[in-house]
């Protein structure tokens, strides 16, 4: 089981970003997948999920309506969209599937 985050990076307030999550060894449509971010000194949390229908799941309260979950199980990627970013989403971002499997990470820095 692997999955690794992509499309991090720099970008002013109000710009948009959208991050990737790759997975490999395993049937994606089969499952559920969270996106969770960790600001230095901050604990991990979630932000969104994105379930096997597509739906958006679990939504943080501080992202809603301005973060949307897709994916594409042909293609084995899920992805977060990110738009009118602002400085306190700056974290390094994280999808993670059930079972304890996690990627890298992609940083995403918001700043002017």
């Amino acid at each position: 089981v692997r999955l690794v985050e992509s499309g991090g990076g720099l970008v002013q307030p109000g710009g948009s970003l959208r991050l990737s999550c790759e997975t490999s060894g395993f049937t994606l449509s089969l499952y559920t997948i969270n996106w969770y971010r960790q600001a230095p000194g901050k604990e991990r949390e979630l932000v969104a999920s994105v379930g096997r229908s597509g739906e958006d799941l679990n939504v943080a309260n501080s992202v809603k309506g301005r973060f949307t979950t897709s994916r594409e199980d042909d293609w084995n990627t899920v992805y977060l969209q990110m738009n009118n970013l602002k400085p306190e989403d700056t974290a390094v971002y994280y999808c993670d599937r059930v079972g304890g499997y996690w990627g890298p990470g992609t940083q995403v820095t918001v700043s002017s």
